[in-house]
């Protein structure tokens, strides 16, 4: 059984859960880059021009199709770029060019890609993109921490012997729960009001155990919020029968906001970390388990 005292706990708490491919996703990488590779490839014709803008506005005359590939040289995914000047606001559109060619040049000009390409600052266009395509990848490093600790989580589940969709669910939402199981989440969903979904749910001697997890790198008030938000599930969760609410967290983000977390901690018996799961808890998850009417 894991031990409850909070501050032992907490010092088991993990700094990471960084897998291989945790850092950069560079099949992710390569692909955007190669969904616009000819685009690039034939802008690279640019490099090094002195008279740029007419032979820019050429190039976009023969080959329009180059426009969609100028925002990721501004480190941009989205295919709309809104401007601010003095006189009025652009909107430009590389998907579906809506102003001219000589307009789409001065967005060149002035936001510095001229420069960049005439004075041959780059080389070749792909390698560019495919570093910037590396910086904006490290944005999703958040996601990927989530979907480690979930694959984590359901590893946990399997090595005990539950099988997906037949003794443990991913992502399932209350209204599937009580249609699948015969429960009442009336007390969890504001008498039916919102709608909920679990992470995982699984089923051990007739009782639903659904299970919410999330791992923290860094600090935020949205610990806190979490923490709050679990408590008042972990309060409201008691009361239904057969049925058991299970929070899976860890990080050194929780280092800022212990506090919140010891005090769902003090109300929730099923708050467990990776050192508590690889420890064996979700095999020994009965005995954590009490109904209030079996009080």
């Amino acid at each position: 059984m894991a031990d409850r005292n909070f501050n032992k706990r907490h010092e088991t708490f993990s700094d990471n859960i960084a897998t291989w491919d945790y850092y950069t996703d560079f099949q992710k990488v390569y692909k955007n880059v190669d969904s616009i590779k000819v685009e690039l490839n034939i802008l690279n014709s640019l490099i090094g021009l002195k008279n740029i803008k007419n032979e820019f506005v050429k190039l976009c005359e023969k080959y329009p199709e180059v426009l969609k590939a100028i925002p990721i040289l501004l480190a941009k995914r989205e295919h709309e770029i809104t401007v601010n000047d003095v006189s009025q606001t652009y909107a430009f559109n590389f998907k579906k060019p809506n102003y001219t060619i000589n307009e789409y040049a001065t967005f060149m000009e002035k936001t510095g890609l001229f420069e960049l390409l005439s004075n041959h600052i780059v080389n070749n266009l792909v390698d560019y993109v495919t570093g910037v395509e590396v910086g904006l990848d490290s944005n999703a490093r958040k996601n990927r921490t989530g979907h480690s600790f979930e694959s984590f989580v359901e590893s946990q589940l399997v090595k005990f012997g539950y099988k997906k969709d037949e003794t443990y669910f991913k992502e399932i939402t209350k209204t599937q729960l009580e249609n699948k199981f015969k429960l009442d989440l009336s007390p969890i969903s504001n008498n039916g009001k919102t709608e909920k979904r679990f992470d995982f749910a699984f089923i051990k001697n007739n009782r639903v155990y659904v299970i919410e997890c999330n791992f923290y790198n860094s600090s935020g008030s949205k610990l806190n919020e979490t923490a709050r938000s679990y408590k008042t599930l972990a309060i409201e969760s008691k009361s239904i029968k057969n049925f058991t609410f299970i929070w899976l967290t860890d990080g050194k983000g929780w280092d800022d906001a212990r506090h919140n977390l010891e005090e769902t901690f003090d109300v929730l018996p099923t708050v467990f970390n990776i050192n508590d799961l690889e420890n064996g808890a979700l095999n020994y998850i009965e005995d954590y388990t009490v109904d209030e009417n079996e009080k």
